[in-house]
């Protein structure tokens, strides 16, 4: 369960950035209430990376107001630094130390005393089940090599983290570990910006998704909300007495009838309130229904539609 407060942890007005007569970002608006997992989608090229860059003061914007974990971005860089975590596309850890090396050397640079910066290392080791700790991180994989990614970017307990699509290339199996602990981390009050190339992990984790298209904000709600604003949506109805599928067809009018499997698709925006309405309607005739199922259009469907784009994870990697 998230926990959102009144003031966001990220809060950006007319962001705007150019590289020479290319605009990246042209008055880019978002929102991110406070312990939860925010979702930025986009194409490559979109303008996903170059927002993260600015948002963690990698990167100076040419316009715009941006406040992060309530800190002015032009006026607190860092204080800004301070409170944010990032992880970006490829691990940045020193394949010469070990896990646990690498975890003390980001403890100093954030200038905690030996002893913490112990115990902090082998609390993260545990959490993120790193019992390799002691080796060469050149021995890790790929799932490890991102988990102990991501344990650096908590040493220093940051309120706000930066995820830059943070499971490319990991197997299925490393993907969801990483889910895992991306909702722990919200358990416990941590806000997530997250942008990612996989529309299913967006779904899987985000509380609220924004799409990005020629540096702007297309459309932005959570997965539900986005899904029903693309057409395609219907209810499927099945019956085993064909008397019934006749009658249901009689009451509900525009529906499409597939008479050898007794079924009826009815057109739906998946609504709970819509819902509600088409089985009182049965309900109201005494038609008895022996299987429902609801079909929503999916992410991709939404990304296609809004954008014109293939879906992020079927283009190149940038």
């Amino acid at each position: 369960m998230t926990i959102q407060h009144s003031r966001p942890a990220i809060a950006v007005t007319g962001l705007r950035k150019s590289f020479g007569d290319q605009v990246v970002l042209d008055g880019l608006d978002l929102r991110v209430p406070r312990g939860t997992v925010f979702s930025l989608l986009g194409a490559n090229g979109a303008g996903k990376t170059t927002t993260v860059k600015i948002l963690s003061t990698l990167l100076s914007a040419d316009a715009g107001d941006v406040r992060v974990a309530g800190h002015d971005l032009a006026r607190e860089p860092d204080a800004v630094r301070a409170a944010i975590g990032v992880t970006g596309q490829f691990s940045a850890v020193d394949n010469l130390l070990t896990g646990e090396e690498n975890l003390l050397l980001m403890a100093d640079l954030h200038h905690l005393g030996r002893g913490e910066g112990r115990r902090r290392a082998a609390r993260l080791l545990g959490q993120f089940d790193l019992k390799a700790g002691r080796k060469p991180v050149s021995t890790y994989s790929g799932g490890m090599r991102r988990r102990l990614d991501l344990a650096m970017t908590l040493v220093g307990s940051p309120q706000v983290i930066f995820l830059d699509e943070p499971t490319t290339g990991l197997d299925p199996r490393s993907r969801r570990d990483m889910w895992q602990i991306v909702r722990e981390l919200v358990a416990d009050g941590v806000t997530i910006f997250l942008t990612t190339q996989y529309l299913e992990e967006a779904d899987e984790l985000a509380d609220r998704i924004a799409v990005l298209d020629r540096g702007r904000v297309v459309a932005e709600g959570t997965a539900q909300e986005l899904k029903r604003r693309i057409p395609g949506g219907h209810v499927r109805l099945r019956f085993v007495d064909p008397r019934n599928l006749d009658a249901a067809l009689g009451v509900l009018g525009q529906t499409s009838r597939d008479s050898d499997a007794l079924a009826l698709r009815v057109p739906s925006d998946g609504s709970l309130r819509s819902l509600k309405d088409l089985i009182g309607r049965l309900d109201d005739r005494a038609i008895e229904v022996d299987e429902l199922s609801v079909h929503t259009p999916d992410l991709d469907d939404v990304f296609l539609a809004l954008t014109g784009n293939p879906t992020p994870e079927k283009v190149a990697p940038r």
